[in-house]
């Protein structure tokens, strides 16, 4: 009996430690791959995925003359971005612009501004061209990205995407219609822990 109310305490300690880790997994990860990319923020300065080495990131695809999905999309990275600020949570946010000939950094600049992006933590990318960002969208994120030709309108996916410390992919989410806040932050959390 002794050992009993010796040996119980401790299988119940270590039964605890085992599930309080089960709940800090990200569901059904996706792990892409993403390639290494040095471009052009808005500031003019290179930016690429050795400043976002070790950090959690949130990825979307924008252009700044977008007549459609662009602007609520980039308003609900606004609303995420301030939702993980009140939560405390250290997660970088990047927009790559998919009309890299018109979106120069200082449009770019601009556009953020009027969604008041937090530049700190919200890097907008352009410097390259536009049959790179097609490849780059189509190999990494398993999204279209196409610009028409005699059409100021590019064609796209709307997703939100949440990039590990190890640079991998994990999951996608609606970025324009029922954006899935509390998961996303739910996840973001789950990598930072």
């Amino acid at each position: 009996m002794k050992k009993y109310l010796v040996t119980m305490p401790l299988f119940l300690v270590l039964c605890l430690a085992f599930l309080s880790g089960c709940g800090n997994k990200i569901e059904n990860p996706l792990n892409w791959d993403l390639e290494k990319f040095t471009y052009t923020n808005q500031e003019g300065k290179s930016f690429g995925t050795e400043d976002l080495k070790g950090k959690v990131w949130v990825s979307n695809m924008i252009f700044t003359s977008c007549e459609t999905v662009c602007p609520p999309m980039t308003a609900n990275m606004a609303k995420l971005q301030s939702k993980a600020a009140e939560k405390n949570l250290d997660v970088d946010f990047v927009s790559f612009s998919i009309d890299p000939e018109v979106d120069s950094p200082e449009a770019l600049k601009t556009y953020s501004e009027k969604f008041n992006a937090d530049l700190s933590s919200w890097h907008f990318l352009t410097g390259y061209s536009q049959a790179d960002i097609e490849s780059f969208a189509s190999e990494n994120f398993k999204t279209i990205v196409k610009k028409p030709e005699n059409n100021s309108q590019v064609i796209h996916g709307t997703k939100f995407y949440l990039i590990d410390q190890k640079g991998k992919i994990v999951k996608e989410y609606s970025g324009v219609s029922n954006v899935p806040f509390d998961d996303i932050l739910s996840d973001i959390e789950k990598l930072t822990k």
